[in-house]
Parts: C-alpha cells; sequence; structure tokens
C-alpha cells in the first residue's frame, strides 16, 4: 500500500459515500421537486468527484488527466442543452412526437 492510501482513510471515504446515499434515498421522501433534484443529481456528482478522486486517484495525476475529464465533462453538458430542447418538447417544426401522442390518448380514456 502507498504512503497515502491507509485503510482508516477508505472507510472514511466509504462512511461518506454510505452517508450521501442515505441523504440521496431520504431526499425523494419529502416530495419537493427542487429537493428532489438536488438530492438525485446534486449527490450523484458530488459522489461521482469523490470516488473519481480518491479511489480513481485523479488527485495524484497530472494535470493534463483532470483537464481531459473536466472537458470532457463539459462537452457532455453541452450536447445535453444542444438537443434537451427538441427532446423534451411534444411538438416542433415540422415534426410531433408520437409517443407523446398516444400516451396522452391513453390517459384521457
Amino acid at each position: 500500500m502507498s504512503a497515502g492510501s491507509s485503510p482508516k482513510k477508505y472507510v472514511k471515504v466509504w462512511f461518506l459515500l454510505l452517508v450521501l446515499f442515505a441523504i440521496s434515498v431520504i431526499g425523494p421522501a419529502f416530495e419537493i421537486r427542487w429537493l428532489t433534484l438536488i438530492t438525485a443529481f446534486g449527490i450523484a456528482g458530488v459522489k461521482a468527484f469523490v470516488v473519481a478522486k480518491e479511489f480513481m486517484h485523479l488527485n495524484v495525476e497530472k494535470k493534463i488527466v483532470s483537464y481531459m475529464l473536466g472537458s470532457m465533462f463539459l462537452a457532455c453538458v453541452l450536447f445535453y442543452f444542444g438537443v434537451a430542447g427538441d427532446v423534451m418538447n411534444s411538438k416542433g417544426q415540422h415534426w410531433e412526437k408520437k409517443v407523446y401522442k398516444v400516451e396522452k390518448t391513453k390517459a384521457s380514456h
């Protein structure tokens, strides 16, 4: 084992992840939309960061690795916002989402 990776450190990280998991499970129980979104996505992001930092040892890698990871994340965010407007709408110019139309007619029956 290297000098920076003691079993106590991993137990602390495990406990932190366990607490964050509990919060992300309990959050939606309050049925508050903004709280559910924060506990679902915000805590998932924090957990992903902790896992990448501690278990993938990104904190001891060269800076270029962090820059590459950040740029890939930014590309995913840009892609999401680039297509979200079309994907989340039920109608568009010269097209209509057929699945939405079928679900809407089923709900009215």
